[in-house]
């Protein structure tokens, strides 16, 4: 049994640094469909359900502490790349539609948490916010949300799982849509001429080396240092609006700043902010124990509710706005999925248009904490 706080951290990187070398390094069919952040999650909450971390107060405060302390600089490094310049360049209607997309599945949550809330857990809110904001954002939201309100971590694991199950299944429906985008596209009498010149060239990166990396971490750090002590002076709104949440928008807003600059070009900024993931994932699951997994159908039966109203909504949507599916199914998936597939999505209509997916998926990773916050307070007044 491990008491020792260093011991606690040192075994979740060691179990973090394997799971990511096994995933990249070794071509397994089942590694293109579970995503390391989720075997992470089932071998901490393994390690914790067996009793190899013990209930002592180092483990708990080196946990409290790191999580604490990575959130901010994680997202803040994850907002690199999300350059509004090109995102307005999308123009009206792309941008509408990926708004409808974000406010159809938040939508989703509020009907699937009162038809499903006498059954649920009291505190299901905070963890069905959380996946709002994944699925409005990514796993980087989620347990940004999560940290905040404090969702227990048993029941953060049945989101995760929804999360993953219903993620995979929604990539292969929004894949697959390709092949009839025609008819639909007659049915909704779309235009397309939105759609023309949005292609954009990636800019050039230099290669990771040691100043990029000591840059990053260093100016992270630093700022969400400074970050932390403004949200502990600004005052507390609510159940939602603590210090926490003051430190995450800060290096939010900052982080859009950076990324119209030279800084946001540093090479290496999503690899460190992934490594803050991993960290910040393990530590959560090392509180979940695989006792309580009986309630985890209950949590899917909600996802799919999700999903049934987000879809019935985009149709109507797409019916009176005459929108194109090109841009219904890659907001869809960027707000589900993410960065790393709204791309692939995006090139199966046309490869030309992959930089939308990217935007799409950038700027939805900026929304998804605040659309996750707000899905919580909603909840929380049912």
């Amino acid at each position: 049994m491990i008491t020792d706080g260093f011991h606690y951290l040192g075994v979740l990187l060691a179990l973090s640094g394997g799971i990511v070398y096994v995933t990249q390094r070794r071509d397994y069919r089942v590694f293109k469909y579970v995503p390391g952040f989720v075997l992470l999650y089932f071998g901490a909450a393994a390690l914790n359900t067996v009793g190899v971390f013990g209930d002592s107060k180092s483990i708990d405060s080196a946990g409290t502490a790191v999580k604490d302390a990575l959130l901010p600089p994680m997202i803040f490094l994850l907002l690199f790349k999300c350059d509004l310049r090109k995102i307005v360049k999308l123009g009206p209607k792309l941008l509408l539609t990926f708004f409808v997309t974000a406010l159809s599945i938040v939508l989703g949550f509020v009907v699937a948490y009162v038809a499903l809330k006498s059954a649920l857990h009291p505190e299901a809110g905070k963890a069905l916010g959380a996946l709002a904001a994944s699925w409005t954002g990514g796993s980087a939201n989620m347990v940004a949300v999560q940290g905040i309100v404090h969702s227990p971590e048993n029941i953060f694991g049945y989101v995760l799982i929804v999360d993953t199950v219903l993620y995979s299944l929604w990539l292969l429906l929004m894949f697959g849509s390709a092949g009839f985008s025609e008819r639909f596209n007659r049915w909704t009498r779309a235009e397309t001429t939105h759609l023309d010149a949005q292609a954009t060239a990636e800019q050039e990166q230099r290669p990771i080396d040691l100043a990029s990396i000591m840059t990053l971490i260093g100016f992270s750090l630093a700022l969400s240092a400074a970050a932390g002590w403004a949200g502990s002076v600004l005052p507390e709104l609510g159940e939602v609006v603590n210090a926490t949440t003051w430190a995450i928008l800060i290096v939010s807003v900052l982080g859009l700043v950076v990324a119209s600059t030279p800084l946001g070009r540093t090479a290496g900024s999503s690899e460190i902010a992934t490594v803050m993931l991993y960290v910040v994932i393990g530590i959560i699951a090392s509180g979940s124990d695989f006792s309580s997994l009986t309630e985890a159908p209950l949590y899917l039966l909600a996802g799919v509710v999700v999903l049934l109203v987000h879809l019935v909504v985009m149709v109507v949507y797409a019916k009176l706005a005459r929108a194109e599916l090109f841009s219904l199914a890659v907001a869809s998936t960027a707000n589900i999925g993410g960065v790393a597939s709204a791309p692939v999505v995006a090139s199966a209509f046309d490869r030309q248009l992959v930089p939308v997916g990217v935007l799409f998926a950038l700027l939805g990773a900026f929304m998804g904490t605040f659309v996750g916050l707000t899905t919580v307070e909603l909840l929380s007044a049912l």
